[in-house]
């Protein structure tokens, strides 16, 4: 009999999440079922949607019940197998939890294909969930053409440092706003960035005009708020708004107020969209295929920020709102 280590909802956050939202619990394991697989789990990505799934209201998925395992995707291992789907030893990608094992019955699990020449954690750092995200979020919804001026916020992120190097790939003059100079040293030394905004420090309303000489064409949004204000007061004519998050609202207390300048989409005739990576899962051989083929080629570069322990995954999470992160941020829970 094995020993499950996981993390539960213990508490609805008022705004920052704390750990003490969270509760440390350990349980024996039951063997799998017929039809059912047991998990190891190796990684669990931490992203800003874990503090959506912390809410009494449902999202995109239902609501989470206090005393739940808290929700995550994760990758893992296949140790044993009731379902003619799955094999010991295959790796599979899925929404495991925040836990060391989990039984499933193969519904939302994927197996990851063997032989590819990435590294296990770029199934995080590159494709899965956030290779959809940037890959669909800039080239379906914004359609960018060579010599348009895109704009990206949290640009030194999982997402936003791909969305950036895929706009350099296009043509596009790619302007990032992140915020630290290490970060804006990243994006436009080593990514390739036209220009970085450490948004902490600058006037951002200023160094837009400053750096967006021909005004904005795409912008890339995962955070809304005061940035996407000042945005929206310099967008081109025809401009095309990406909406991937909101970071900037999800640890408020009570609803932050909208950008006051939201008629400028009809003045400039814009557009502006929401999305999510899972609309595109029926594509993802499409993506993946053109992200490994630009990596392998040079022309991407992705970085990943690997904590290790389960136990640290609620004081982890908060790197992804105070920005301390440096890549995509994940979990090592097991060996791989």
């Amino acid at each position: 009999m094995k020993t499950n280590q996981q993390w539960l909802i213990a508490a609805r956050p008022r705004g920052d999440v704390k750990e003490s939202d969270f509760r440390w619990n350990e349980a024996t394991l039951a063997d799998p079922a017929d039809g059912e697989v047991l998990i190891r789990t190796v990684y669990i990505s931490l992203d800003p949607t874990n503090r959506i799934w912390m809410n009494e209201a449902e999202s995109y998925l239902p609501a989470l019940p206090l005393g739940h395992v808290m929700r995550g995707g994760g990758i893992g291992a296949v140790e044993e197998s009731r379902n003619p789907g799955f094999s010991k030893g295959d790796i599979v990608q899925g929404l495991l939890g925040w836990q060391k094992y989990s039984l499933s019955d193969g519904a939302g699990l994927a197996k990851l294909p063997k032989g590819l020449p990435v590294p296990l954690t770029a199934f995080f750092g590159l494709l899965g969930h956030i290779g959809l995200t940037a890959y669909f979020g800039l080239l379906d919804i914004t359609d960018p053409k060579p010599g348009e001026t895109l704009v990206i916020s949290t640009a030194a992120g999982a997402v936003g440092s791909l969305v950036g190097q895929i706009g350099k790939i296009k043509g596009c003059y790619v302007v990032g706003l992140t915020g630290s100079d290490e970060k804006c040293h990243w994006i436009k030394d080593e990514l390739g960035f036209d220009a970085a905004i450490n948004y902490k420090t600058a006037n951002v309303p200023d160094a837009l005009k400053q750096n967006c000489p021909k005004g904005i064409d795409i912008y890339f949004d995962n955070v809304g708020g005061a940035i996407l204000e000042a945005v929206l007061n310099q967008i081109n004519m025809k401009a095309r708004i990406s909406v991937c998050g909101m970071i900037s609202q999800y640890n408020a207390d009570s609803p932050l107020p909208g950008p006051s300048n939201l008629a400028n989409l009809i003045m400039k005739r814009a557009r502006m969209e929401g999305f999510l990576c899972f609309d595109y899962n029926s594509r993802a051989e499409e993506a993946f295929t053109q992200l490994i083929g630009w990596l392998l080629q040079g022309k991407l570069k992705y970085r990943v920020d690997v904590v290790q322990g389960l136990e640290n995954a609620p004081r982890t999470l908060h790197k992804l709102f105070d920005g301390s992160n440096a890549g995509k941020l994940i979990v090592q829970v097991g060996p791989e």
